[in-house]
């Protein structure tokens, strides 16, 4: 089966691009450029570990003259959504995306999955699911499958900032100093 995952190049999106190759799914992965502040880096971290994982990479590009920038970016997980669907022609399969537990945004909850997933289906005659195979999962969970999966840390990158040196201070950055210490 068809799994395209929507792939920023994060730990939680190369955990899930692994998950469903590890599944036997034939995966590809997606990425989003959408006026994020990390969208070059992200990109950049895309490349290289598409190639390690042996992926091909759809990338999509929306134009818009706000940029954004760290913290919650309402309706992003859905737009992303959408945006596969519409643009990265996914006649069938799995459309997968990496959010997880623990976070108070309504478009990492179960409940949103479960609103997006019924209008995927509709929207393709009940070809493309939308699925999360980590909803239920926390950070500390996903962290620990990326590193028994021996996935290569390095490569990926999750400042929200866009910074180089991360800024070490956007969410992901702390979760990322988080999950190095323990």
């Amino acid at each position: 089966m068809h799994a395209s995952v929507l792939f920023s190049g994060g730990i939680d999106s190369t955990s899930c691009v692994h998950f469903f190759k590890k599944g036997g799914h034939e995966v590809r992965g997606i990425f989003v450029d959408f006026g994020q502040a990390a969208a070059r880096r992200e990109d950049a971290a895309v490349d290289v570990l598409s190639e390690k994982l042996s992926i091909p990479v759809i990338k999509l590009r929306a134009s818009s003259p706000t940029k954004f920038g760290a913290g919650e970016l309402i309706g992003r997980n859905l737009f992303l959504i959408a945006s596969a669907l519409l643009l990265g022609n996914c006649r069938d399969g799995l459309l997968a995306i990496g959010i997880h537990s623990g976070t108070n945004y309504y478009d990492c909850s179960r409940s949103f999955l479960s609103r997006v997933e019924v209008l995927a289906q509709e929207c393709s005659d009940g070809r493309v699911s939308v699925v999360a195979p980590f909803v239920d999962w926390s950070k500390d969970d996903i962290f620990s499958y990326f590193k028994a999966a021996a996935l290569p840390l390095n490569d990926t990158y999750s400042c929200e900032a866009g910074a180089v040196p991360t800024c070490g201070t956007c969410a992901s950055c702390r979760d990322r100093v988080r999950l190095y210490a323990g």
